[in-house]
């Protein structure tokens, strides 16, 4: 028997060559084929791993908390803190840090907006005329916020400056209810005013005072700083130097006149800042809070409110520590006109605005300052009693969350609501002492509550915060780029235009926080006091936070860096005990990423368009969907690879098998057994599929290093047996057939007539009636194509999904990029062995019809005919294989991640098109064959 198969292959050199080549591109195309995939695979597993380190592995919230969003998509919101005020218990939090497997647990308590005045210094020397006495400057401001989307006017300020000298009230010493001691030594009355102004000493030793009208404005929280309009006093000094007192050329109220080389007045902008209480030793664990200071000392774990009794009134002072960046769009514009004729001093208040708004006015320049550059300027000062930095505790604002209405292209869009009742800022009962911020009288989309406080009698109990040190929230570590936004405490939101009209809108740049509590985007906490305060903040008011103070419990589990198989069971079996300890909403955060979200936000009561919106949320569970999805991913590339491999070899094997129909029908005849006759071919095929394999064996490890693939020697050794088994597969059904050879099998012609096609009566036509003459064979070249093609509409498919319409995260971007290129070569490799089988069937067919073409040669038709026709034949394969293909591929395709979006559709369609046109480009080598049919000969032997 191997003397018979050593002979066979030696008398038909050259099909046994062609088989063997088939044979050792297979094996050694499958074998770093799968070693790409391989690769891949453990580079999507590094990069998940390295990409999901963040500070905290699993999130507890209070029991009901998980919003629509979050059950349906494993979805959290930018900023989710910023809605959720308390719920958790302490005993809870005890019961959390109890639970084995917890390495730090770091609760936050979220208790609500303090409103702080922040300066925003404008600089008004060049607007005074020096030749002049005495002048008014009057400062025209306008808020904006929101990149300049969101602005409006305010009441104009106006600046007195004077060359004449200016005497100020003494607060050293006691005063009376109707006459108050100055720097001169006289007192003054004050009823004029409202209150005790500055007065300037004219020529002639008389006094006026210039009122300021901020004395008639009433309570500061029942107006907003566009409502307030002021006149300040400022002497112009001989030498050039600018004199004023009442801190009006300081940031900080001082009892002291002080002089200034520049006259530069602070317009007081209010700004909500967001406190919260954490335990300082656990939030320095988690995310390095004490490595984060830039200026004065840590929170301390015992640090409480400071009580200080002064008469009959109370001072409860909060510590905390302060942020360096408030993390809030918002500026003043405002434009100088001077005054030149107007003499305000000695005018009553009734008639200071009427007087203020006769004579000539001069344009004298403009100035423009943001809310960010206010605030350094106030740190600048220095911690001190007399400097920064401090806010009142009168009157804090919780916002609630944000309402979304889901629009059926999975767009969110914003619910307005209408601005809140302006009383919810403090009046006079409250004795907030600062205006409500102006951007809270604009359309909002979070309601707004007061926490409840202890009331009190006006003037006996007042409430603040002040600073003991300030910390850079960009310094806070313990997260990769991909794991620290947004699920990050205290990482800003910001939010990018999402078609070209919000760009243009935004002029290229994100939306930030504008300073309205009750606005969309809300900052982070960045006002920190410790859980110690919480108690004597709350005692009395009756907030439910008494009892249950924190908000969220943030914990990060013992041995765990990134994502990996071992380190999501070790978080589950942890979050699982907590769960079960606490009966608390436990989320798992371990592996998750950012996940844009297209969310349209409603136009504004200030000017701000209708925009639409890309969001960074969280998406839960990304890194797991991932690695699963590649796993899948793997396993298909794996399988379809072999498939095409083996498709294309029994093609080959099959039409050696057909050319020797003569010659095993005789052996039939002369009494060979069925069994003989199938082990003569399977050793044949054996035969060559063991040299092929160890040819693949020499050639796959320097083709694997040509192409930077890790394909190694225990991968390559894998060649020997892959390629017999090939073989063996592809030649089992040319064998059996074999087997059931009968000696009139010499007499049949290769190719039958197919009864049920009719009569073709186009070019066509008679393409698929030669199809459907050859059905098996038909179908194998076009099966082998459609495998090539649901590869690469799968690996399109495992692409999209990791960009981030399935799993729609930047995590996924960055997984994508580590396995397209060995993905896509593995698939289009499928697609091309796929093209090389149809273009196998066509040569086959043209062999097998030869006589058939040589006659149609002979009654007249053209080689260009003749070479249509095939090309016919080989478009109608393309066509049946591709379709067929992208069908199965988007089938692949919902199995794979989920889902089956409506742009993949489009991808299986372009895929099917580009093998449709492979195919064609194919057909042309079976085609160019035709020219070299021996018509005369070929007639002779019919």
């Amino acid at each position: 028997m191997l003397n018979i198969i050593w002979r066979q292959l030696r008398g038909r050199a050259g099909r046994s060559v062609a088989l063997l080549l088939g044979v050792l591109v297979a094996t050694t195309g499958f074998v770093v084929l799968t070693g790409a995939t391989t690769t891949s695979r453990l580079d999507v597993t590094g990069a998940v791993e390295r990409n999901t380190e963040a500070a905290y592995d699993i999130l507890v919230r209070p029991q009901g908390t998980r919003t629509p969003l979050e059950a349906e998509r494993r979805l959290v919101q930018p900023n989710y803190l910023s809605g959720l005020f308390g719920g958790i218990t302490t005993t809870q939090y005890e019961q959390v840090k109890a639970v084995t497997g917890v390495d730090v647990a770091a609760p936050i308590a979220m208790l609500g907006h303090s409103t702080v005045p922040v300066p925003t210094p404008l600089d008004l020397t060049d607007a005074v005329d020096r030749s002049l006495d005495r002048q008014v400057i009057r400062v025209d401001p306008r808020f904006v916020a929101e990149r300049g989307l969101s602005g409006a006017p305010g009441r104009p300020r106006f600046v007195y400056v004077t060359t004449h000298p200016l005497i100020y009230p003494r607060t050293d010493v006691a005063q009376s209810s109707d006459s108050t001691p100055y720097t001169d030594g006289r007192s003054y009355p004050w009823a004029a005013c409202g209150w005790a102004a500055p007065r300037e000493v004219l020529p002639d030793g008389r006094t006026q005072a210039v009122c300021d009208p901020r004395s008639t404005l009433g309570s500061p929280g029942a107006y907003s700083e566009r409502e307030e309009w002021s006149l300040l006093a400022v002497r112009m000094l001989p030498d050039g130097r600018f004199e004023a007192g009442g801190g009006v050329l300081a940031d900080e109220w001082s009892g002291t006149p002080s002089t200034s080389d520049r006259l530069r007045i602070a317009v007081h902008l209010t700004v909500p800042l967001l406190l919260a209480a954490v335990d300082p030793a656990a939030e320095d664990r988690l995310v390095g809070l004490g490595g984060a200071l830039v200026d004065g000392r840590a929170l301390g774990q015992d640090d409480t409110v400071a009580v200080r009794r002064t008469g009959g009134a109370e001072m409860h002072t909060v510590p905390v520590l302060a942020t360096s960046s408030p993390f809030v769009d918002e500026e003043l514009r405002a434009s100088f006109t001077r005054l030149p004729a107007a003499r305000p001093a000695g005018v009553g208040l009734a008639e200071l605005e009427r007087v203020l708004g006769r004579g000539p006015a001069l344009p004298a320049g403009d100035a423009r300052q943001d809310v960010a550059t206010g605030w350094r300027t106030r740190l600048a000062t220095g911690l001190s009693p007399d400097g920064c930095c401090f806010g009142q505790l009168q009157t804090m604002v919780q916002a609630g969350p944000t309402r979304y209405d889901r629009l059926p292209d999975g767009t969110l869009r914003v619910g307005a609501l209408p601005a809140a009742d302006p009383a919810i800022y403090g009046d006079q009962a409250t004795f907030n002492p600062y205006p409500r911020p102006w951007l809270a009288e604009d359309t909002g989309a979070r309601s707004l509550r007061r926490l409840p406080l202890k009331k009190a009698v006006p003037g006996t109990l007042y409430r603040s915060w002040r600073a003991v040190g300030v910390f850079d929230p960009a310094k806070l570590t313990g997260f990769s780029d991909l794991g620290r936004v947004p699920l990050e405490t205290y990482e800003p939101p910001s939010a990018q235009g999402a078609d070209a009209r919000s760009r243009d809108a935004l002029a290229g740049r994100p939306l930030e926080p504008g300073g309205n509590p009750a606005g969309h985007l809300s900052a982070p906490p960045l006002l920190l006091t410790s859980l110690a305060s919480v108690p004597k903040l709350l005692a009395g008011g009756g907030s439910p936070q008494l009892t249950a103070p924190i908000s969220a419990i943030r914990v990060r589990v013992a041995d765990v860096g990134g994502y990996s198989d071992r380190a999501a069971e070790q978080v589950r079996l942890v979050a699982e005990r907590i769960a079960q300890a606490t009966g608390l909403d436990v989320d798992i955060t371990l592996g998750s990423s950012p996940a844009p979200q297209a969310v349209e936000l409603p136009a504004g009561s200030f000017g701000r368009p209708a925009l639409r919106l890309t969001e960074e949320w969280s998406a839960l569970g990304v890194a797991s969907v991932i690695t699963k999805a590649v796993d899948r991913k793997s396993v298909a590339l794996f399988v379809l690879v072999l498939v095409v491999c083996a498709l294309f070899l029994g093609n080959a094997v099959a039409a050696a098998v057909r050319d020797r129909r003569s010659e095993l029908a005789v052996l039939a005849c002369l009494g060979w057994p069925a069994r003989r006759i199938g082990a003569l071919i399977l050793g044949e095929v054996a035969a060559l599929g063991l040299a092929a394999g160890l040819l693949a064996l020499a050639l796959a490890v320097p083709l694997g290093v040509a192409l930077d693939i890790d394909v190694g020697w225990r991968r390559a050794l894998l060649a020997v047996p892959v390629a017999l088994l090939l073989a063996l597969v592809a030649g089992l059904a040319p064998a059996l057939r074999a087997t059931r050879a009968h000696p009139a099998a010499a007499l049949r012609p290769a190719v039958a007539t197919a009864r049920w096609v009719r009569r073709p009566r186009t070019l066509a036509g008679l393409a698929l009636a030669n199809l459907a003459r050859t059905p098996g064979r038909t179908l194998l070249g076009a099966g082998a194509l459609a495998i090539g093609v649901a590869a690469l509409t799968l690996v399109a498919a495992a692409g999209y999904a990791f960009r981030g319409a399935i799993v729609g995260s930047l995590l996924g971007d960055t997984v994508s990029l580590s396995v397209r290129g060995a993905d896509t070569m593995a698939a289009v490799a499928t697609v091309l062995l796929g093209a090389a089988a149809v273009a196998d069937v066509l040569y086959l067919n043209i062999r097998d019809r030869a006589a058939e073409l040589a006659t149609l040669r002979a009654i007249g038709w053209s080689d260009a005919a003749l070479g249509r026709l095939i090309g016919y034949e080989g478009l109608a394969l393309g066509v049946l294989g591709a379709v067929t293909g992208a069908g199965l591929g988007l089938a692949g395709t919902a199995w794979l991640v989920g889902a089956l979006p409506g742009a993949l559709v489009t991808v299986a369609a372009l895929v099917a098109a580009a093998g449709v046109l492979v195919t064609s480009v194919a057909a042309l080598v079976p085609a160019a064959l035709l020219r070299r049919l021996p018509t005369a000969r070929l007639l002779a032997e019919e």
